[in-house]
């Protein structure tokens, strides 16, 4: 796999939104990079090599050289409430699956709230980080991981036994940097709006996200922050991007804002 280079990516999709678009031979982690970076919105900062990322729950994302897209973009959402921000890494999740979709033919779905799968298998797994920017406090990141051309044996195992798979084991090989465009496009169309005014009903991403989550109208157990586990039917997302299950023992309707879900069989 060739090196990606910032100089075909950036004249494609720098737009209202993307202010620059970094490659990094190596590093720990983009998220934490940008973080400290701080500066305007719109930064996105692309590593070939990520050697102490990390996923949702605090789990170690580390990526091959060439083999994986990883990259995190930095924003300023001042404009959206807290209660609203649950929002954005569900946000990414359409921009990362609808890509997936459109540019490498591969039929992908979510699982809640921003693991994208195809099949049984997870594809990628996406990490948000929020922290203070240098100069107003107000930034917060968003990391990405998609597996592209890593070999089926190479793929990691998750928690729950399942193998991940990448665009190459689905069949569907192909260069980074048009789906890098891809994903930056989608991430604009959705955030301009999103931002602009932070209701997910009326943008549009309530019903995007519907339509793409394998998750809503499956039995599931959601592994809890503190050790608790909730198994019920996962009905819908509310307007907070909370997972609403009902639960085996109660019958009675409860929101998730973060947990590890699992779909049962």
């Amino acid at each position: 796999m060739n090196a990606l280079r910032a100089s075909l990516v950036r004249p494609a999709v720098l737009g209202e939104l993307w202010t620059s678009v970094e490659v990094v031979e190596t590093t720990g982690s983009t998220n934490t990079d940008l973080l400290a970076r701080g500066g305007p919105e719109g930064q996105v900062l692309v590593a070939e090599e990520q050697t102490a990322g990390r996923g949702r729950m605090g789990r170690s994302w580390v990526s091959q050289p060439g083999e994986a897209l990883t990259f995190s973009v930095l924003l300023r959402p001042v404009t959206v409430p807290a209660s609203r921000r649950g929002w954005l890494p569900l946000l990414t999740g359409i921009a990362v699956a609808t890509a997936v979709r459109s540019a490498a033919s591969v039929a992908a779905t979510l699982k809640w709230p921003n693991d994208v799968q195809s099949g049984q298998s997870g594809q990628s797994g996406q990490s948000g980080q929020s922290g203070s920017g240098a100069a107003s406090g107000d930034a917060l990141v968003i990391g990405i991981g998609l597996n592209v051309t890593t070999p089926s044996d190479a793929l990691p195992v998750s928690p729950g036994g399942l193998r991940g798979t990448s665009l190459l084991a689905e069949g569907s090989p192909m260069d980074r940097e048009p789906l890098l465009v891809e994903m930056l496009r989608g991430f604009e169309r959705w955030y301009l709006p999103f931002r602009a005014d932070p209701d997910p009903a009326r943008t549009g991403l309530l019903a995007e996200y519907r339509s793409l989550c394998a998750t809503l109208g499956r039995h599931v157990r959601v592994d809890l922050p503190g050790g608790r586990v909730l198994s019920g039917m996962a009905e819908d997302v509310d307007p907070d991007g909370r997972l609403l299950v009902r639960e085996d023992a109660t019958a009675g309707v409860s929101p998730v804002s973060a947990g590890d879900v699992i779909h049962l069989r």
